[in-house]
Protein backbone atom coordinates (compact mmCIF):
# COMPACT_ATOMS: atom_id res chain seq x y z
CA UNK A 1 0.00 0.00 0.00
CA UNK A 2 2.84 2.34 0.90
CA UNK A 3 4.59 1.56 -2.41
CA UNK A 4 1.40 2.36 -4.33
CA UNK A 5 1.13 5.72 -2.59
CA UNK A 6 4.75 6.56 -3.39
CA UNK A 7 4.17 5.61 -7.03
CA UNK A 8 1.06 7.81 -7.18
CA UNK A 9 2.98 10.68 -5.65
CA UNK A 10 5.81 10.32 -8.19
CA UNK A 11 3.31 10.20 -11.07
CA UNK A 12 1.63 13.36 -9.76
CA UNK A 13 4.97 15.15 -9.51
CA UNK A 14 6.06 14.09 -13.01
CA UNK A 15 2.72 15.15 -14.48
CA UNK A 16 2.92 18.52 -12.74
CA UNK A 17 6.50 19.15 -13.91
CA UNK A 18 5.52 18.12 -17.44
CA UNK A 19 2.56 20.49 -17.27
CA UNK A 20 4.82 23.35 -16.19
CA UNK A 21 7.17 22.72 -19.12
CA UNK A 22 4.30 22.43 -21.59
CA UNK A 23 2.58 25.54 -20.27
CA UNK A 24 5.80 27.54 -20.40
CA UNK A 25 6.31 26.47 -24.00
CA UNK A 26 2.78 27.56 -24.93
CA UNK A 27 3.22 30.97 -23.31
CA UNK A 28 6.65 31.44 -24.91
CA UNK A 29 5.28 30.70 -28.37
CA UNK A 30 2.28 32.92 -27.82
CA UNK A 31 4.42 35.83 -26.66
CA UNK A 32 6.79 35.31 -29.58
CA UNK A 33 3.84 35.98 -31.89
CA UNK A 34 2.93 39.21 -30.14
CA UNK A 35 4.22 42.51 -31.58
CA UNK A 36 6.90 44.17 -29.49
CA UNK A 37 6.24 47.39 -27.67
CA UNK A 38 9.53 48.94 -28.71
CA UNK A 39 10.68 50.24 -32.08
CA UNK A 40 11.86 47.40 -34.34
CA UNK A 41 15.59 46.98 -34.96
CA UNK A 42 16.99 48.16 -38.28
CA UNK A 43 16.62 45.29 -40.80
CA UNK A 44 19.91 43.59 -41.60
CA UNK A 45 19.56 44.41 -45.30
CA UNK A 46 19.09 48.12 -44.68
CA UNK A 47 22.00 48.12 -42.23
CA UNK A 48 24.33 46.44 -44.75
CA UNK A 49 23.30 48.82 -47.53
CA UNK A 50 24.09 51.78 -45.26
CA UNK A 51 27.45 50.31 -44.25
CA UNK A 52 28.62 49.37 -47.75
CA UNK A 53 27.35 52.49 -49.50
CA UNK A 54 25.39 53.27 -52.66
CA UNK A 55 28.31 52.57 -55.01
CA UNK A 56 28.71 48.95 -53.82
CA UNK A 57 25.07 47.97 -53.20
CA UNK A 58 21.74 48.21 -55.03
CA UNK A 59 19.09 47.57 -52.38
CA UNK A 60 17.92 44.61 -50.35
CA UNK A 61 14.81 42.44 -50.17
CA UNK A 62 13.35 39.33 -48.57
CA UNK A 63 13.27 36.17 -50.68
CA UNK A 64 10.44 33.62 -50.69
CA UNK A 65 11.90 31.95 -47.59
CA UNK A 66 12.10 35.24 -45.69
CA UNK A 67 15.90 35.42 -45.96
CA UNK A 68 17.54 38.81 -46.54
CA UNK A 69 19.14 39.30 -49.96
CA UNK A 70 21.48 42.22 -50.65
CA UNK A 71 22.40 43.28 -54.19
CA UNK A 72 26.12 44.13 -54.40
CA UNK A 73 28.45 45.21 -57.19
CA UNK A 74 31.72 43.49 -56.16
CA UNK A 75 32.93 40.27 -54.58
CA UNK A 76 34.31 42.04 -51.52
CA UNK A 77 30.90 43.45 -50.67
CA UNK A 78 29.40 40.00 -51.30
CA UNK A 79 31.76 38.49 -48.73
CA UNK A 80 30.77 41.13 -46.17
CA UNK A 81 27.10 40.36 -46.75
CA UNK A 82 27.61 36.61 -46.31
CA UNK A 83 29.54 37.14 -43.09
CA UNK A 84 26.54 39.09 -41.77
CA UNK A 85 24.32 36.07 -42.42
CA UNK A 86 22.52 37.40 -45.52
CA UNK A 87 22.60 36.22 -49.12
CA UNK A 88 24.53 38.30 -51.65
CA UNK A 89 23.59 38.76 -55.29
CA UNK A 90 26.15 40.43 -57.56
CA UNK A 91 24.49 42.88 -59.97
CA UNK A 92 25.55 45.27 -62.71
CA UNK A 93 23.98 48.54 -61.60
CA UNK A 94 24.62 50.17 -58.23
CA UNK A 95 22.10 52.11 -56.17
CA UNK A 96 23.86 55.25 -57.34
CA UNK A 97 23.13 54.22 -60.95
CA UNK A 98 19.47 53.49 -60.20
CA UNK A 99 18.99 56.79 -58.39
CA UNK A 100 20.61 58.66 -61.28
CA UNK A 101 18.21 56.96 -63.71
CA UNK A 102 15.20 57.92 -61.56
CA UNK A 103 16.42 61.50 -61.35
CA UNK A 104 16.69 61.70 -65.16
CA UNK A 105 13.13 60.42 -65.49
CA UNK A 106 11.89 63.01 -63.00
CA UNK A 107 13.63 65.77 -64.93
CA UNK A 108 11.91 64.78 -68.20
CA UNK A 109 8.57 66.36 -69.19
CA UNK A 110 5.81 64.96 -66.98
CA UNK A 111 3.54 62.31 -68.49
CA UNK A 112 0.32 61.68 -66.55
CA UNK A 113 -0.48 57.99 -66.18
CA UNK A 114 3.11 56.85 -65.71
CA UNK A 115 4.97 55.54 -62.69
CA UNK A 116 8.40 54.18 -61.93
CA UNK A 117 10.19 52.46 -59.08
CA UNK A 118 13.42 50.61 -58.38
CA UNK A 119 13.08 46.86 -58.85
CA UNK A 120 15.91 45.54 -56.70
CA UNK A 121 15.39 41.95 -57.85
CA UNK A 122 15.87 42.75 -61.55
CA UNK A 123 18.37 45.57 -60.82
CA UNK A 124 16.38 48.03 -62.92
CA UNK A 125 14.21 51.10 -62.71
CA UNK A 126 10.89 49.92 -64.13
CA UNK A 127 8.78 52.54 -65.92
CA UNK A 128 5.08 51.70 -66.27
CA UNK A 129 2.45 53.45 -68.36
CA UNK A 130 -1.32 52.98 -68.04
CA UNK A 131 -3.97 52.96 -70.76
CA UNK A 132 -4.28 56.76 -70.82
CA UNK A 133 -0.73 57.32 -72.06
CA UNK A 134 -0.70 58.06 -75.79
CA UNK A 135 1.64 56.35 -78.24
CA UNK A 136 3.41 59.66 -78.79
CA UNK A 137 4.09 60.20 -75.08
CA UNK A 138 5.14 56.58 -74.67
CA UNK A 139 7.60 56.93 -77.52
CA UNK A 140 8.97 60.17 -76.08
CA UNK A 141 9.46 58.57 -72.66
CA UNK A 142 11.10 55.59 -74.33
CA UNK A 143 13.61 57.97 -75.87
CA UNK A 144 14.51 59.25 -72.39
CA UNK A 145 14.93 55.66 -71.21
CA UNK A 146 17.27 54.86 -74.10
CA UNK A 147 19.54 57.75 -73.18
CA UNK A 148 19.81 56.32 -69.65
CA UNK A 149 20.71 52.82 -70.79
CA UNK A 150 20.16 49.25 -69.61
CA UNK A 151 19.20 50.22 -66.07
CA UNK A 152 15.68 51.19 -67.24
CA UNK A 153 12.90 48.86 -68.40
CA UNK A 154 9.59 49.99 -69.94
CA UNK A 155 6.22 48.29 -69.31
CA UNK A 156 2.59 48.87 -70.28
CA UNK A 157 -0.07 48.06 -67.64
CA UNK A 158 -3.84 47.72 -67.71
CA UNK A 159 -6.20 50.22 -66.15
CA UNK A 160 -5.25 53.71 -64.98
CA UNK A 161 -3.15 55.11 -62.16
CA UNK A 162 -5.62 57.05 -60.03
CA UNK A 163 -6.04 58.12 -56.45
CA UNK A 164 -8.61 56.07 -54.56
CA UNK A 165 -11.22 58.68 -53.65
CA UNK A 166 -14.85 57.63 -54.23
CA UNK A 167 -17.07 60.44 -55.47
CA UNK A 168 -20.28 58.43 -55.00
CA UNK A 169 -22.45 58.09 -51.88
CA UNK A 170 -21.92 57.43 -49.06
CA UNK A 171 -19.43 60.23 -48.56
CA UNK A 172 -17.67 61.65 -45.54
CA UNK A 173 -16.77 64.98 -47.11
CA UNK A 174 -17.87 66.99 -50.11
CA UNK A 175 -14.80 65.82 -52.03
CA UNK A 176 -15.65 62.13 -51.67
CA UNK A 177 -15.28 59.16 -49.36
CA UNK A 178 -11.96 58.07 -47.94
CA UNK A 179 -10.71 55.77 -45.18
CA UNK A 180 -9.19 56.65 -41.83
CA UNK A 181 -5.54 55.74 -41.40
CA UNK A 182 -3.97 55.94 -37.94
CA UNK A 183 -4.73 57.90 -34.78
CA UNK A 184 -1.84 60.21 -33.89
CA UNK A 185 -1.10 62.93 -31.36
CA UNK A 186 1.24 65.87 -30.91
CA UNK A 187 1.22 65.22 -27.16
CA UNK A 188 -1.72 67.53 -26.59
CA UNK A 189 -4.44 67.06 -29.23
CA UNK A 190 -5.81 64.02 -31.03
CA UNK A 191 -5.61 63.73 -34.81
CA UNK A 192 -6.39 61.31 -37.60
CA UNK A 193 -3.72 60.63 -40.22
CA UNK A 194 -5.01 59.95 -43.74
CA UNK A 195 -4.19 60.63 -47.41
CA UNK A 196 -3.53 64.16 -48.56
CA UNK A 197 -5.50 63.86 -51.78
CA UNK A 198 -8.67 63.10 -49.81
CA UNK A 199 -9.20 66.79 -49.12
CA UNK A 200 -7.33 70.08 -48.71
CA UNK A 201 -6.87 72.02 -45.49
CA UNK A 202 -10.27 73.09 -44.19
CA UNK A 203 -12.12 69.95 -45.32
CA UNK A 204 -14.78 68.91 -42.80
CA UNK A 205 -15.21 65.18 -42.17
CA UNK A 206 -18.20 63.26 -40.81
CA UNK A 207 -18.41 59.74 -39.41
CA UNK A 208 -21.40 59.04 -41.68
CA UNK A 209 -23.34 61.02 -44.28
CA UNK A 210 -25.88 63.41 -42.78
CA UNK A 211 -24.33 63.60 -39.32
CA UNK A 212 -24.90 66.92 -37.56
CA UNK A 213 -21.63 66.75 -35.61
CA UNK A 214 -18.37 66.77 -37.54
CA UNK A 215 -15.74 64.12 -36.85
CA UNK A 216 -12.97 66.61 -37.53
CA UNK A 217 -11.33 69.09 -39.88
CA UNK A 218 -8.20 68.81 -42.01
CA UNK A 219 -5.62 71.17 -40.52
CA UNK A 220 -2.45 70.21 -42.42
CA UNK A 221 -1.29 68.10 -45.32
CA UNK A 222 0.35 67.94 -48.71
CA UNK A 223 -0.60 66.66 -52.15
CA UNK A 224 0.86 66.31 -54.72
CA UNK A 225 4.55 65.85 -53.93
CA UNK A 226 3.64 63.77 -50.87
CA UNK A 227 0.24 62.29 -49.98
CA UNK A 228 -0.72 62.78 -46.33
CA UNK A 229 -2.98 64.99 -44.24
CA UNK A 230 -3.86 65.58 -40.61
CA UNK A 231 -7.46 65.76 -39.38
CA UNK A 232 -8.00 67.35 -35.96
CA UNK A 233 -10.85 65.67 -34.09
CA UNK A 234 -13.75 68.01 -33.36
CA UNK A 235 -14.90 69.02 -29.88
CA UNK A 236 -18.02 66.88 -30.23
CA UNK A 237 -16.13 63.74 -31.22
CA UNK A 238 -14.98 61.35 -28.46
CA UNK A 239 -11.19 61.26 -28.36
CA UNK A 240 -10.54 57.59 -27.85
CA UNK A 241 -6.99 57.93 -29.18
CA UNK A 242 -7.12 54.33 -30.24
CA UNK A 243 -4.01 52.29 -31.06
CA UNK A 244 -6.10 49.78 -33.00
CA UNK A 245 -6.99 49.73 -36.70
CA UNK A 246 -10.18 48.05 -37.86
CA UNK A 247 -10.13 45.02 -40.15
CA UNK A 248 -13.88 44.37 -40.26
CA UNK A 249 -16.42 42.40 -38.27
CA UNK A 250 -15.75 44.46 -35.13
CA UNK A 251 -12.16 43.23 -35.09
CA UNK A 252 -8.92 45.17 -35.08
CA UNK A 253 -5.14 45.02 -35.04
CA UNK A 254 -3.23 46.76 -32.26
CA UNK A 255 -0.50 49.05 -33.59
CA UNK A 256 2.57 49.22 -31.36
CA UNK A 257 4.92 51.31 -33.49
CA UNK A 258 5.91 52.41 -36.98
CA UNK A 259 8.51 51.08 -39.39
CA UNK A 260 9.75 51.34 -42.96
CA UNK A 261 8.60 48.45 -45.18
CA UNK A 262 11.05 46.03 -46.81
CA UNK A 263 10.86 44.76 -50.39
CA UNK A 264 9.40 41.24 -50.33
CA UNK A 265 7.63 41.78 -46.99
CA UNK A 266 4.03 40.57 -46.61
CA UNK A 267 1.78 43.51 -45.73
CA UNK A 268 -1.91 44.15 -45.03
CA UNK A 269 -4.24 46.98 -46.02
CA UNK A 270 -7.67 47.84 -44.67
CA UNK A 271 -10.09 50.22 -46.36
CA UNK A 272 -13.70 51.33 -46.24
CA UNK A 273 -14.58 49.91 -49.68
CA UNK A 274 -12.84 46.56 -49.96
CA UNK A 275 -11.91 45.78 -46.35
CA UNK A 276 -8.83 43.72 -45.55
CA UNK A 277 -6.41 42.55 -48.24
CA UNK A 278 -2.82 41.41 -48.25
CA UNK A 279 0.10 41.39 -50.65
CA UNK A 280 3.82 42.04 -50.80
CA UNK A 281 6.06 45.07 -51.13
CA UNK A 282 7.59 45.16 -54.62
CA UNK A 283 9.33 48.54 -54.64
CA UNK A 284 10.36 51.59 -52.63
CA UNK A 285 10.79 55.26 -53.49
CA UNK A 286 8.26 54.93 -56.29
CA UNK A 287 7.11 57.94 -58.32
CA UNK A 288 3.53 58.12 -59.65
CA UNK A 289 2.27 60.74 -62.10
CA UNK A 290 -1.41 60.97 -61.14
CA UNK A 291 -3.71 63.20 -63.22
CA UNK A 292 -3.73 65.62 -60.25
CA UNK A 293 0.07 65.73 -59.93
CA UNK A 294 3.23 63.77 -59.19
CA UNK A 295 3.88 62.01 -55.87
CA UNK A 296 7.32 60.63 -54.97
CA UNK A 297 8.79 58.40 -52.27
CA UNK A 298 5.91 55.90 -52.33
CA UNK A 299 5.83 52.21 -51.41
CA UNK A 300 4.79 49.94 -54.29
CA UNK A 301 2.84 46.75 -53.48
CA UNK A 302 0.74 43.97 -54.97
CA UNK A 303 -2.13 44.73 -52.55
CA UNK A 304 -5.33 45.68 -54.35
CA UNK A 305 -7.41 48.78 -53.62
CA UNK A 306 -10.48 50.53 -54.99
CA UNK A 307 -12.11 53.98 -54.79
CA UNK A 308 -12.92 54.82 -51.17
CA UNK A 309 -9.88 52.94 -49.78
CA UNK A 310 -7.70 56.07 -49.95
CA UNK A 311 -5.99 56.95 -46.69
CA UNK A 312 -6.51 53.50 -45.19
CA UNK A 313 -3.70 51.90 -43.16
CA UNK A 314 -0.92 49.66 -44.43
CA UNK A 315 0.56 47.55 -41.63
CA UNK A 316 2.36 44.32 -40.74
CA UNK A 317 3.31 42.61 -37.47
CA UNK A 318 1.56 45.30 -35.45
CA UNK A 319 3.59 48.09 -37.09
CA UNK A 320 2.22 51.03 -39.07
CA UNK A 321 3.80 51.22 -42.52
CA UNK A 322 1.81 53.51 -44.79
CA UNK A 323 -1.36 55.22 -46.03
CA UNK A 324 -3.20 54.16 -49.19
CA UNK A 325 -2.46 56.60 -52.00
CA UNK A 326 -3.56 55.14 -55.36
CA UNK A 327 -2.87 52.62 -58.09
CA UNK A 328 -4.41 50.69 -60.95
CA UNK A 329 -6.69 47.65 -61.18
CA UNK A 330 -9.18 46.43 -58.61
CA UNK A 331 -9.70 43.63 -56.08
CA UNK A 332 -11.22 41.30 -58.68
CA UNK A 333 -8.51 41.49 -61.33
CA UNK A 334 -5.69 42.62 -59.05
CA UNK A 335 -3.33 45.51 -59.61
CA UNK A 336 -0.64 47.70 -58.11
CA UNK A 337 -1.24 50.00 -55.14
CA UNK A 338 1.06 52.73 -53.86
CA UNK A 339 1.32 53.92 -50.24
CA UNK A 340 2.62 57.03 -48.54
CA UNK A 341 5.22 55.90 -45.93
CA UNK A 342 3.76 56.71 -42.51
CA UNK A 343 7.10 57.49 -40.87
CA UNK A 344 7.88 60.29 -43.31
CA UNK A 345 4.36 61.70 -42.86
CA UNK A 346 4.56 61.77 -39.06
CA UNK A 347 7.99 63.36 -39.13
CA UNK A 348 6.80 66.11 -41.46
CA UNK A 349 3.69 66.76 -39.36
CA UNK A 350 5.39 66.56 -35.95
CA UNK A 351 3.11 63.83 -34.58
CA UNK A 352 3.47 60.30 -33.24
CA UNK A 353 1.23 57.28 -33.08
CA UNK A 354 -1.30 57.17 -30.28
CA UNK A 355 -0.05 54.97 -27.46
CA UNK A 356 3.59 55.64 -28.29
CA UNK A 357 6.07 56.45 -25.54
CA UNK A 358 5.32 59.78 -23.95
CA UNK A 359 1.65 59.88 -24.88
CA UNK A 360 0.34 60.34 -21.35
CA UNK A 361 -3.19 60.99 -22.54
CA UNK A 362 -3.47 57.80 -24.53
CA UNK A 363 -6.18 55.50 -23.32
CA UNK A 364 -5.12 52.11 -22.04
CA UNK A 365 -5.79 49.03 -24.09
CA UNK A 366 -7.47 48.91 -27.48
CA UNK A 367 -9.20 52.24 -27.57
CA UNK A 368 -10.34 51.80 -23.96
CA UNK A 369 -13.62 50.42 -25.22
CA UNK A 370 -14.67 53.80 -26.55
CA UNK A 371 -16.31 54.23 -29.91
CA UNK A 372 -16.37 56.96 -32.48
CA UNK A 373 -19.62 58.73 -33.31
CA UNK A 374 -22.05 56.23 -34.70
CA UNK A 375 -19.68 53.30 -34.34
CA UNK A 376 -20.24 49.89 -32.85
CA UNK A 377 -18.36 48.32 -29.95
CA UNK A 378 -14.58 48.34 -30.05
CA UNK A 379 -13.01 44.91 -30.28
CA UNK A 380 -9.45 44.79 -28.99
CA UNK A 381 -8.10 41.93 -31.07
CA UNK A 382 -8.58 40.05 -34.30
CA UNK A 383 -10.31 36.64 -34.46
CA UNK A 384 -8.44 33.39 -34.00
CA UNK A 385 -7.05 31.75 -37.09
CA UNK A 386 -9.66 29.88 -39.06
CA UNK A 387 -12.56 32.08 -38.00
CA UNK A 388 -13.30 32.92 -41.61
CA UNK A 389 -14.32 36.45 -40.67
CA UNK A 390 -15.21 38.75 -43.51
CA UNK A 391 -13.53 41.99 -44.39
CA UNK A 392 -14.53 45.48 -43.45
CA UNK A 393 -17.57 46.53 -45.38
CA UNK A 394 -18.56 42.95 -46.16
CA UNK A 395 -22.18 42.19 -46.60
CA UNK A 396 -23.46 45.76 -46.39
CA UNK A 397 -24.37 45.46 -42.74
CA UNK A 398 -24.37 49.15 -41.95
CA UNK A 399 -21.82 51.19 -40.09
CA UNK A 400 -18.98 49.16 -38.67
CA UNK A 401 -16.28 49.80 -36.10
CA UNK A 402 -13.78 52.59 -36.58
CA UNK A 403 -10.90 52.32 -34.16
CA UNK A 404 -8.67 54.90 -35.67
CA UNK A 405 -8.14 52.57 -38.59
CA UNK A 406 -10.07 51.84 -41.73
CA UNK A 407 -13.55 53.30 -41.59
CA UNK A 408 -16.03 50.55 -42.27
CA UNK A 409 -19.12 51.98 -43.95
CA UNK A 410 -20.70 48.64 -44.69
CA UNK A 411 -21.08 49.65 -48.32
CA UNK A 412 -18.37 47.45 -49.78
CA UNK A 413 -18.33 43.84 -50.90
CA UNK A 414 -16.97 40.76 -49.24
CA UNK A 415 -13.88 40.85 -51.47
CA UNK A 416 -13.19 37.19 -50.83
CA UNK A 417 -11.48 37.77 -47.51
CA UNK A 418 -13.85 35.61 -45.53
CA UNK A 419 -12.64 32.43 -47.15
CA UNK A 420 -12.45 28.97 -45.69
CA UNK A 421 -11.20 28.36 -42.16
CA UNK A 422 -7.56 29.18 -41.73
CA UNK A 423 -7.24 31.14 -44.98
CA UNK A 424 -7.23 34.75 -46.06
CA UNK A 425 -5.67 37.89 -44.59
CA UNK A 426 -7.62 37.68 -41.32
CA UNK A 427 -6.25 34.21 -40.57
CA UNK A 428 -2.77 35.30 -41.64
CA UNK A 429 -2.58 38.19 -39.16
CA UNK A 430 -4.48 36.62 -36.25
CA UNK A 431 -1.37 35.04 -34.75
CA UNK A 432 0.12 38.51 -34.41
CA UNK A 433 -2.82 40.40 -32.99
CA UNK A 434 -4.47 38.05 -30.51
CA UNK A 435 -3.32 37.73 -26.91
CA UNK A 436 -5.81 34.97 -26.18
CA UNK A 437 -3.25 32.36 -27.22
CA UNK A 438 -1.43 33.06 -23.94
CA UNK A 439 -4.42 31.85 -21.92
CA UNK A 440 -4.13 28.06 -22.44
CA UNK A 441 -0.48 28.08 -21.41
CA UNK A 442 -1.21 30.03 -18.24
CA UNK A 443 -4.03 27.62 -17.37
CA UNK A 444 -1.72 24.62 -17.78
CA UNK A 445 0.95 26.27 -15.62
CA UNK A 446 -1.60 27.16 -12.94
CA UNK A 447 -3.01 23.64 -12.84
CA UNK A 448 0.45 22.14 -12.60
CA UNK A 449 1.41 24.39 -9.70
CA UNK A 450 -1.76 23.43 -7.86
CA UNK A 451 -0.96 19.74 -8.39
CA UNK A 452 2.56 20.20 -7.01
CA UNK A 453 1.30 22.06 -3.94
CA UNK A 454 -1.36 19.41 -3.36
CA UNK A 455 1.15 16.58 -3.64
CA UNK A 456 3.51 18.27 -1.20
CA UNK A 457 0.71 18.96 1.28
CA UNK A 458 -0.46 15.38 1.05
CA UNK A 459 3.05 14.14 1.68
CA UNK A 460 3.41 16.33 4.75
CA UNK A 461 0.09 15.14 6.04
CA UNK A 462 1.06 11.50 5.56
CA UNK A 463 4.37 12.06 7.29
CA UNK A 464 2.57 13.55 10.30
CA UNK A 465 0.54 10.35 10.59
CA UNK A 466 3.46 8.07 9.77
CA UNK A 467 1.72 6.74 6.67
CA UNK A 468 4.50 7.74 4.25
Amino acid sequence: MRHARRTARRITRLAAVGGLLCGSLLVTRAMANEPGVFAPPVPVGERLVDQLGTARTAGSWLDADGRTVVAVTDTGAAADVRRAGARAEVVRHSMRDLRSAAATLRAAPRVSGTAWSMDYGSNEVVVRADSTVSARDWSRLGGVARTIGASVRMERVRGTFTTRVDGAAPIFASGGRCSAGFDVTDGRDAFLLTAGHCGPVGTTWFARPGDATALGTTVSGTFPGNDFSLVRYGDGAPRARSDVVAIGGGRGVRITGAADPVVGQQVFRSGSTTGLHSGRVTGLNATVNYPEGTVTGLVQTTVCAEPGDSGGPLFADGLALGLTSGGNGNCDAGGTTFFQPVGAAMTALGVRLTGASGDDDAQAGAGSGQARPGDGDVAPVAPPAGSGAGAAGAGGTGTGTNMGGATDTGEGTASGTGGSPGTGPVAAISKVVTTRSVGPGLLVIGGSLIALVAARSLRSSRRGRGAW
